[in-house]
């Protein structure tokens, strides 16, 4: 009688062991996948790496990926949030609607693609119109620019073939066919960055935030012996105050011509983590970091400063 109740009470152990289910994460504890656009690496390392420090239980796996692969990650349960450049396509979000996710996205910032040139070659404003026919093919050499220094041919060279940095320069200039164009495609930005340092020909086109972080000794480095284009949307510049470069303030103020939004995109359906880190992104705290990092925040924080006589 005593094997049989002590074998019952086994297996009714054994039954609640296999229905139980892990603990839900919440906004202070747990660990998730974060996939994001290679583009935004130091952003996203900063924030999750600040909210992992004021919540150590709080674990962040994050993938760096071409954007589009980033977004696919998500839309498979690979990863619960994504940081990318764009909201979901009509059929990207039908994925979501057919397992019932309503899921979330929250702009947090406006970011820049920034022109890098290498540091022998002066010839460092641009006009939105001459980029148009760099990418049409009209314009192929150096020496066919405004001021261009050089008669070499223009190489354009982009971090990864699906990357957010190369399909928002395509789509800005309405190109559907690159074959006739000199591209060249690295890894990352990092290597377009080394690409561009060793070859005066090259116009690198990276995610700002590699190198806007004046406090960051990464940032500093990466900086060193190149030239960030001025980028001037008139038609016929007079001059070079109507050019702008893709920092803090031309960003906010909408003045540099090759901005755009940064966006996070969930499909968490409960309170998690993922809610936990887009609350503390989008105010105060998480808006003084893209501030250091030389984006313009969604909010701007605001610094009160009292002046007493």
């Amino acid at each position: 009688m005593i094997k049989r109740v002590l074998g019952c009470a086994l297996l009714a152990s054994l039954m609640s062991c296999g229905n139980s289910k892990p603990p839900l994460d919440n906004p202070s504890r747990g660990s998730i996948i974060v996939a994001a656009d290679e583009s935004f690496q130091p952003l996203v390392t900063q924030l999750t790496s600040a909210y992992s420090g004021i919540y150590p239980d709080a674990h962040f796996k994050i993938v760096f990926k071409p954007e589009q692969e980033a977004i696919n990650m998500m839309l498979q349960d690979s990863a619960r949030i994504v940081f990318t450049t764009r909201l979901l396509k009509p059929n990207e979000r039908a994925v979501l609607n057919q397992r019932k996710i309503t899921g979330a996205n929250e702009k947090i910032a406006t970011d820049g693609v920034a022109l890098i040139i290498n540091k022998a070659n002066t010839d460092s404003l641009i006009t939105m119109a001459e980029l148009k026919l760099i990418f049409s093919g009209q314009i192929k050499h150096w020496g066919q620019l405004n001021g261009g220094n050089q008669k070499s041919p223009i190489t354009l060279v982009f971090d990864n073939n699906n990357s957010s940095n190369l399909e928002f320069v395509l789509n800005t200039f309405k190109v559907n066919n690159v074959k006739n164009l000199r591209i060249f495609t690295t890894h990352s930005n990092r290597e377009v960055i080394d690409f561009v340092r060793k070859n005066p020909s090259a116009m690198g086109f990276i995610g700002v935030n590699w190198i806007s972080d004046s406090d960051e000794p990464l940032s500093l480095e990466l900086a060193q012996d190149l030239r960030v284009m001025g980028v001037s949307d008139k038609l016929k510049p007079t001059k070079r105050d109507d050019y702008f470069q893709p920092f803090q303030e031309d960003l906010g103020m909408q003045r540099y011509p090759l901005r755009r939004p940064v966006y996070i995109l969930s499909r968490e359906t409960h309170p998690g983590l993922g809610e936990g880190l887009i609350n503390y992104i989008t105010r105060d705290a998480g808006s003084l970091i893209i501030q250091k990092l030389g984006l313009w925040p969604r909010t701007p924080y605001d610094r009160v400063i009292n002046i007493t006589k």
